[in-house]
Formats: structure tokens, C-alpha cells, sequence
């Protein structure tokens, strides 16, 4: 794949600039949230005043790059490379902001993308890998645990969200003191998930979906996989995360408050 920086500058003056990272390879509910996620987040910027450009060269992820962006958003991956995973830290402890959604947080001992960066895993996101998932993927009802929060403020306090697949992680995270969850997995959403593996369905339980770091300006937001006909072989999307309103308002929300910030 060839790497490129897709620009969409405003000719106004704007008040803050985001870069999106993603990768946008090998599942095809991923790729289809990226290109999505990127169409959408280019519209908002047109819409509210701020620049936003996307680029899969992580090579990009360097300090003389990420000082002129006052956001990094993670779409879909991570950095794999050493220089980059330690300019990303250095960017976020000089007071960088960042979202990550859904795979950017994932973690698997032996597997592709190991728990191999403690920094970012442990301490920063601070849910430690990957543990299982619903499938397939389907709306959740989501509670706001904090509606004073200025990413979830004066929205409903409950909703449904778009459907996805649903994480759990190693970690609790209400154990973590620096951690302030934002919107979690309401009870009135179980059964969560159709199989057809019993343990794809989760029936009760606390999970966190989208919480943010207070030593850091971030979120993560377990949202970005789209349902897609693997079945019969089509790839088609048989959902989409930016058609629900009201999450759609949480993300646009939580941008501009990491923006402004």
C-alpha cells in the first residue's frame, strides 16, 4: 500500500488541527470503519472549524510531524516501531491530546499485536490486553457516568450506540485511581451479542467502553467495527458507527473539547 497525508485544510482560519493514523488492512470491518471514520471526521471539520488530515505512513509519527497537530487520533492500530511508541509518549507527556478507538487499544500475547509496550498498555490506557469480545457485532445501550464531563455533557444519560464488537480487558479499570470511565455497557443491554459461541454472549458484568486518563488529554473509545457480511462472501457493511446521532455527538464532543483544551 502506498503511504500518503490526505489534507483537508480549511480556508478559514481554524481553531485547532487533528491527525487521524490508521492502517486499514486485514479484517475488513476495520477498513471499512477507517474509510468511514475518515469521510466523517472530514465533514466535522468542515462543519466546526478545524483542520483534519489523515495518513497511513507511520512514519509520521515523529515529533517535528505531531507538534503542528493539536490531536492524534489512533483509527484502528498502533505504533509497532520503538521510535515512534517513544515519540508518541513524548508528544502526550508534552501535553499532546489523543483519541483511540476500538483496535488501537488491543493487546494479545502471541499474537500479532502483543502486550509488548507497558507504557502505553498499563499506565496510559491502563487496561492491560485484550481479554475476549462479543460477537456479533450489536448495539448497546450505554450509560453516562459522569454527564458533567464535557464529552458526554448534555447528552442523554443512557443511549444506544451504533452496533460493535465489544472488548474486555485484563485490567479493572474502576481499581485504577487515574482513571474516570465515562460510558459504560448498561444492564438493560444483556444478552449482549448473538454467537454463535455461548461465551460471545455476555449476559452480565461491568464494562467499561469509553474512559479517559486524568494525567493525560485522551480517551479511548472502544467504538470502530462495522458488521460485515463475511458469511456470504459480499464484505458489504451491514452497519455503520457514524450513523447514530447521539454517539455521533459524543465523538464530535469529545474532539473539540481535546481540541480546545
Amino acid at each position: 500500500m502506498i503511504a500518503f497525508l490526505e489534507s483537508n485544510a480549511q480556508k478559514h482560519s481554524s481553531n485547532f488541527k487533528v491527525i487521524g493514523f490508521y492502517t486499514a488492512k486485514n479484517d475488513q470491518a476495520h477498513i471499512s470503519y477507517v474509510h468511514e471514520a475518515n469521510k466523517w471526521f472530514a465533514k466535522m471539520a468542515e462543519e466546526h472549524h478545524f483542520v483534519y488530515d489523515s495518513t497511513n505512513n507511520w512514519q509520521n509519527l515523529n515529533l517535528d510531524f505531531l507538534s503542528q497537530y493539536q490531536v492524534v487520533l489512533f483509527l484502528d492500530t498502533r505504533p509497532e516501531v520503538l521510535e515512534q511508541r517513544i515519540a508518541f509518549q513524548q508528544y502526550m507527556e508534552k501535553g499532546g491530546a489523543w483519541i483511540g478507538f476500538h483496535f488501537a487499544g488491543f493487546a494479545l500475547n502471541n499474537s500479532t499485536y502483543p502486550q509488548n509496550w507497558d507504557w502505553y498498555h498499563e499506565q496510559f490506557l491502563g487496561s492491560g490486553e485484550y481479554k475476549s469480545n462479543t460477537w456479533r457485532p450489536t448495539s448497546a445501550v450505554l450509560s453516562i457516568e459522569n454527564p458533567k464531563h464535557p464529552a458526554v455533557k448534555h447528552l442523554p444519560k443512557k443511549f444506544s450506540s451504533a452496533p460493535n464488537e465489544w472488548y474486555r480487558w485484563t485490567n479493572d479499570l474502576r481499581k485504577n485511581t487515574n482513571i474516570e470511565v465515562l460510558l459504560s455497557i448498561h444492564p438493560s443491554s444483556f444478552p449482549l451479542g448473538t454467537g454463535p459461541k455461548a461465551h460471545e454472549i455476555w449476559h452480565s458484568g461491568d464494562y467499561p467502553v469509553v474512559w479517559t486518563n486524568k494525567n493525560y488529554k485522551m480517551l479511548y473509545v472502544n467504538m470502530g467495527h462495522n458488521d460485515i457480511d463475511y458469511e456470504h462472501k459480499t464484505n458489504k457493511d451491514l452497519s455503520n458507527t457514524f450513523q447514530n446521532k447521539t454517539q455521533n455527538q459524543f465523538i464530535l464532543n469529545a474532539l473539540l473539547w481535546l481540541g480546545r483544551k
